[in-house]
């Protein structure tokens, strides 16, 4: 028999909570049944994604910082490497925060169904809501303020401190690159295993991913019975591929033809291989290879740039999972119908921005990210339930814009060090 891959099963444990759900709640006790016995299994699998986040981050980002190896790159290709990254990423989240705000598919839920949410979740709810008027009446700076920790301890026992997390694995990785190897390898060594444990960790979770889903989606449409939820959801998703398709056929070509003066449509051909493969593989680091591959042989970018740019790219660049992240956020937020002042927004697109930066490049892992993002915008974590069954095909379309930028970024820092073949050695 075929095995059924991991996205089909997460689709079948959403459809068969939603029919346990309706079916229970037509008898009595059936509504009281799902709270007690069926919705702890889901905050449990809400709770092992939240247990990952801190040592996932800690592991990615320096692994990722120390892979450079060498500080001096970061003077030329390197400094321009992360300044496109970081740009590319920016860019990404605001049209995600724009789409998200323009469309509002989150709005499109009932008052009845958005009450009954909030009275399920209400405690949760009131206590983020109150975290966010604190936020929104500080100073202007708080917020990169608060981004310095003052005990990374403190910092790392909650995931709402996690941009202090995220800075202190920064620092430490730039540390690491700037002293000398032989000092730093045995830590170095350390967190590279590290990092490879927590991998195998999130596939372990993953695997109870379709009795996670069960579990929520039951309780949620037992306690909140309207299917204006899924109309809604079907909103969300035109969202994201929107956004991601904008990224994806405008901005990078737009790019690719302001920076390097090439047909952009020819540049999509060239790379098309690659981004057909991160469609099916969901993983920017299984696609790496190919991804070499096509930008030096097809697009021309010389060895030197790509064996830099695209390992740092598939590890610290996503700019699909970043827009993804704002627009779920958003329309979580408003399902529960909370407002998210300007503040919180500027702190999403913070906060998608660098926990990007720590996601890492294997199927799923952008929703680890995302309990980070909610947890500092204040927004119930337990909304990770509307969204969690269409994750798996948004993933795929979202991985092909990670590979996609990666393409790009490493065809304009080329361009700009005079490291661009043309014609490239394929059409010569």
């Amino acid at each position: 028999m075929r095995k059924i891959p991991l996205y089909a099963k997460i689709i079948l444990g959403m459809l068969l909570g939603v029919v346990f759900a309706v079916a229970v709640i037509q008898f009595d006790g059936g509504v009281q049944f799902t709270k007690d016995w069926i919705k702890p299994f889901g905050n449990m699998f809400i709770n092992l994604l939240k247990l990952i986040a801190v040592p996932l981050i800690l592991a990615s980002l320096i692994k990722g910082v120390s892979d450079l190896k060498d500080i001096s790159k970061l003077s030329r290709m390197g400094l321009r490497t992360i300044v496109f990254y970081l740009c590319t990423t920016i860019f990404a989240v605001s049209v995600g925060l724009v789409a998200v705000n323009l469309v509002k598919p989150g709005k499109s839920i009932s008052v009845e169904t958005r009450t009954a949410m909030l009275n399920n979740y209400g405690g949760q709810a009131s206590e983020k809501e109150a975290e966010a008027k604190v936020q929104k009446d500080s100073g202007p700076l708080k917020f990169v303020e608060d981004i310095i920790p003052e005990n990374i301890i403190q910092a790392t026992s909650s995931n709402k401190m996690m941009l202090q997390v995220i800075f202190f694995s920064l620092f430490l990785g730039i540390a690491m690159i700037t002293l000398p190897e032989k000092k730093v390898s045995p830590f170095k060594d350390f967190f590279d295993s590290f990092n490879e444990i927590i991998l195998r960790m999130i596939d372990i979770i993953m695997k109870a991913a379709p009795f996670g889903v069960f579990a929520l989606m039951a309780s949620l449409v037992a306690e909140s019975p309207s299917f204006d939820i899924f109309k809604a959801l079907g909103a969300y998703a035109l969202t994201v591929i929107g956004g991601l398709l904008v990224l994806i056929f405008i901005f990078y070509p737009a790019l690719i033809w302001l920076f390097t003066k090439r047909d952009p449509r020819k540049f999509i051909r060239q790379i098309s291989s690659a981004q057909l493969l991160a469609f099916s593989t969901s993983s920017s680091a299984a696609t790496l290879p190919v991804t070499m591959d096509v930008v030096e042989n097809n697009v021309g970018v010389d060895n030197e740039v790509s064996s830099f740019v695209l390992p740092i790219g598939a590890t610290v660049n996503m700019d699909g999972t970043s827009l993804y992240q704002a627009v779920a956020a958003v329309f979580i937020a408003e399902a529960f119908g909370m407002n998210l002042p300007l503040s919180v927004q500027l702190g999403i697109i913070l906060t998608a921005t660098l926990a990007s930066i720590g996601s890492a490049a294997v199927p799923s892992a952008g929703m680890v990210m995302l309990v980070i993002v909610l947890a500092q915008a204040g927004i119930p974590e337990a909304g990770l339930a509307l969204i969690f069954a269409i994750d798996r095909p948004l993933d795929m379309i979202r991985t092909v814009a990670n590979v996609t930028s990666d393409c790009t970024v490493s065809t304009i820092v080329a361009k700009s060090i005079n490291k661009l073949e043309d014609p490239p050695k394929k059409y010569r």
